[in-house]
């Protein structure tokens, strides 16, 4: 046998090691916790035959505790590129069978390679986070593999979509690269995030708490906001994966792909006529008129479980991917909080910084009252929905569809902060306030004079009628040109893919600056 061919076979022997990463007993363990192996992963993940690997040969370059006696090939971390629907991006795995996929320098090394590369080709870039956390032998060479991977993540923001799935521990300062990523996706039973753990808990404050309940995927879906998503098994999170990274662009120079439609542009739906009660204070489900409207029904809602009164989703008008935020009267009557405040402002950024236009469905009666939204700074927190929509430059299409009341109509795209098209329902109210406490306001003095309950109540029945008959409707926006149409609501779908068609060749820009200084 020639050198050249033992060169050859020394090539492939090497790639087997690598590729068994941790060794086969680890692979053994992995899959009794439930969990695939990095390369596992990445396969149901890409196309098949499309993944390109880098770094398959790197070790950590570590020489304490013992360490330079443990060397395996790829140190932790599975990276490379490939395509989903044919599409490039670029991918990196942490393997739990090597080290707990513990963060070394070298392996950070390998995860800002492959961040670097989908810069400069603009290509989303993609995080399977399973590792225990900082290398403890390498000390602060493992802070820095850490904090250089944060600030590519920072400088990635907004220039290539980043997701990141989170498929087991992830603790400590782990947890501030998927924080830092688009969307975070997390496996329930087996995932979770915190910065410091149970033990830490318990001997700081006393709390007796599971790992589950610190920072399980339910925790952080449904109480923190901090992941968009929770999934069951690890297949679910991937095929969700490949189904966001569809109604995304490239990179934000481009448009995000169109995809055939063929739900008819012009379709009627009749059931959009009748789904508004007569009731004004009875609910209905914005879901259903949701599923009338896109194409075909279908749609990927982000951040279901938290902040519930307001939904963020993907969808698609004709073929073309948008941004919906829409109240949710079913939920807290719409209102906007806190939570629903900053779960909509973080989605109108990215649909505005990729190039998204966004759908607005308005059925809103103010903001939320109360001593803990206020101490808790529902104004700072408003302002930033506020802000993300006056930033906004994409096409910006808003439906209101009955209650846009107060500030709330103002910040929900109104005509004012620069939505391009503002339609309303015929039964749409717009106004400062419901009939009931503007009739308090407005007559005050008079209300205090009467000394008969049923004067009073006479007197206050004709009043907010007076008020309803002003503004229980959207004409009075409308002779100001506020409201560029009424509606009927079943024509919705068509006057929606109709406006967004008229506006893709829209160009606005925002002033130069540096950066902005948005209320955090």
């Amino acid at each position: 046998m020639s050198e050249i061919q033992n060169k050859i076979n020394k090539l492939i022997e090497n790639r087997e090691i690598a590729r068994l990463g941790g060794g086969e007993k680890a692979i053994e363990k992995q899959h009794e916790k439930g969990k695939f192996t990095a390369r596992e992963r990445i396969q149901m993940l890409l196309d098949e035959g499309s993944f390109e690997e880098f770094d398959m040969f790197v070790t950590h370059r570590c020489y304490d505790f013992g360490m330079e006696k443990k060397h395996t090939f790829g140190d932790g971390v599975v990276t490379g590129y490939g395509t989903i629907e044919g599409r490039l991006v670029y991918v990196f795995a942490q393997d739990f069978t090597v080290t707990a996929g513990s963060l070394s320098l070298a392996l950070a090394d390998k995860i800002c390679k492959v961040m670097d590369m989908a810069m400069r080709n603009g290509a989303p870039c993609i995080g399977l986070n399973d590792s225990g956390g900082a290398r403890i032998q390498e000390g602060v060479n493992a802070l820095a593999g850490y904090a250089n991977i944060f600030q590519r993540n920072v400088m990635a923001s907004g220039v290539i979509p980043q997701i990141s799935a989170i498929f087991g521990p992830c603790a400590g300062g782990a947890v501030y690269s998927p924080a830092l990523t688009d969307f975070i996706i997390m496996k329930k039973n087996t995932s979770n995030m915190f910065l410091t753990g149970p033990k830490v808990v318990k001997t700081v404050t006393g709390e007796d708490v599971t790992q589950e309940q610190l920072g399980g995927a339910t925790v952080h879906a449904t109480k923190s906001g901090v992941a968009q998503f929770a999934v069951d098994t690890e297949e679910e999170g991937i095929a969700l994966i490949r189904k966001l990274i569809s109604y995304m662009p490239q990179n934000n120079m481009e448009d995000a792909p169109l995809a055939v439609c063929t739900d008819s542009i012009a379709r009627l739906e009749d059931s959009l006529n009748e789904i508004i009660p007569d009731n004004p204070n009875q609910a209905y489900d914005m879901y259903d008129v949701i599923k009338a409207i896109v194409d075909n029904g279908d749609y990927l809602e982000s951040a279901a479980a938290y902040a519930k009164n307001i939904i963020t989703c993907f969808a698609r008008f004709n073929g073309q991917s948008v941004g919906i935020i829409a109240n949710q009267p079913k939920f807290m009557a719409g209102v906007l909080d806190i939570n629903a405040s900053r779960k909509a402002a973080r989605f109108v950024r990215f649909c505005d910084a990729f190039n998204i236009p966004i759908v607005t469905l308005v059925d809103v009666p103010g903001f939320l009252p109360g001593t803990t939204q206020e101490y808790g700074g529902v104004i700072t927190h408003g302002a930033k929905l506020l802000f993300a929509y006056c930033e906004a430059t994409v096409p910006k299409v808003t439906v209101t569809l009955r209650k846009a009341y107060g500030g709330a109509y103002i910040v929900m795209s109104s005509k004012h902060i620069r939505g391009d098209i503002n339609y309303a329902w015929p039964m749409a109210e717009i106004a400062v306030m419901g009939a009931s406490g503007a009739v308090e306001v407005l007559y005050a003095k008079q209300l205090a004079a009467f000394t008969d309950p049923a004067e009073k109540a006479k007197f206050v029945a004709e009043k907010e009628q007076e008020y309803k008959d002003l503004f229980s409707n959207p004409y009075n926006a409308a002779r100001y040109g506020y409201i560029d149409d009424v509606i009927e609501p079943r024509n919705t779908r068509f006057r929606i893919i109709r406006a967004l068609q008229s506006l893709a060749t829209k160009r606005l820009q925002n002033p130069a600056k540096k950066h902005s200084n948005i209320p955090l």
